[in-house]
């Protein structure tokens, strides 16, 4: 039994945007996270999407800067927004840098000490949290018509979370995604940090990597990726173009949209937010 802590609550658009606490197992520690129920669920349980915030985050970012309020609260979708990492547990290093430890999960479950048995984002987001939603929103909230999506390291969680786990998420897409981290300085860093020197390990959580190595978006519409060409972190940490070669060798159908001008930032995901909540809108409720 999962005991939530309601934080704050919000009326938005004629539904609720609502932040809870509750003790983690998993990550051994109090977590966080954001739900957004559209006025529909006052009626009956409707389908939900999960986002999966970046490097820096916690699970208000999105809230708070993307707009998506408006046009779930049309569609009749809950948004689910966790945090981005576990925090508070005092590990040697964890708050001396911006793309290691906090805020820096990047939805690995870690092998290595003194991360192992804490940094368990894999487990929190695929496993844990899911059932706390089931528990405490099971009359608001449809646990079998989910779907899930993200922004630069959570972009990178979706695909892989997606690609990991057929048959669970009805869609996915992804804003500025980390698409090859084992093969660029930011994942480098988190994996080798969390999962030590086994490249194996590592592409357990590489979209790129588990493409080519059989892994498919069954059951799903053509995946949804949205780039930036401004984005200064483009060619050196996201590298969309190796996910979109191994699909293509694969046979892996792929919607790779390149955008002039844009940014990594959220007035980038402010400026195409509708467009992914219509296509998770179509995999889930059939319209959009």
């Amino acid at each position: 039994m999962h005991i939530m802590e309601k934080i704050d609550a919000h009326k938005s658009f004629g539904g609720w945007q609502n932040r809870y606490a509750h003790d983690s197992a998993v990550c051994d520690c109090s977590m966080t996270f954001a739900v957004y129920l559209p006025p529909q669920a006052q009626q009956g349980p409707v389908p939900a999407v999960y986002y999966l915030s970046g490097l820096t985050c916690t699970d208000e970012n999105f809230v708070q800067k993307a707009g998506a309020q408006r046009l779930a609260a049309e569609l009749g979708i809950a948004l689910i927004a966790p945090d981005t990492s576990p925090r508070g547990h005092g590990l040697p290093g964890e708050d001396d840098e911006y793309d290691f430890g906090t805020g820096a999960g990047f939805y690995v479950n870690a092998t290595q000490a003194p991360w192992a048995g804490k940094y368990n984002m894999y487990d929190y987001v695929t496993r844990e949290l899911p059932g706390v939603i089931a528990e405490g929103f099971g009359d608001v909230i449809d646990a079998g018509r989910v779907s899930i999506m993200g922004h630069s390291m959570g972009g990178h969680g979706a695909l892989v979370i997606a690609l990991r786990n057929p048959g669970v998420y009805q869609s996915v897409s992804a804003f500025s995604a980390i698409c090859a981290p084992s093969r660029v300085p930011w994942g480098e860093k988190a994996l080798g940090g969390y999962l030590g020197d086994d490249k194996a390990a590592w592409a357990q959580y590489d979209a790129t990597a588990l493409v080519e190595s059989g892994h498919r978006f069954d059951g799903m519409p053509t995946p949804l990726l949205d780039q930036g060409l401004a984005d200064d972190f483009l060619e050196t940490h996201l590298r969309p173009d190796m996910l979109e070669q191994a699909c293509q060798a694969a046979g892996v159908d792929l919607t790779l949209r390149r955008h002039e001008g844009y940014d990594h930032s959220y007035f980038f995901i402010a400026s195409f937010i509708d467009d992914h909540l219509k296509h998770h809108a179509r995999a889930l409720l059939g319209h959009g």
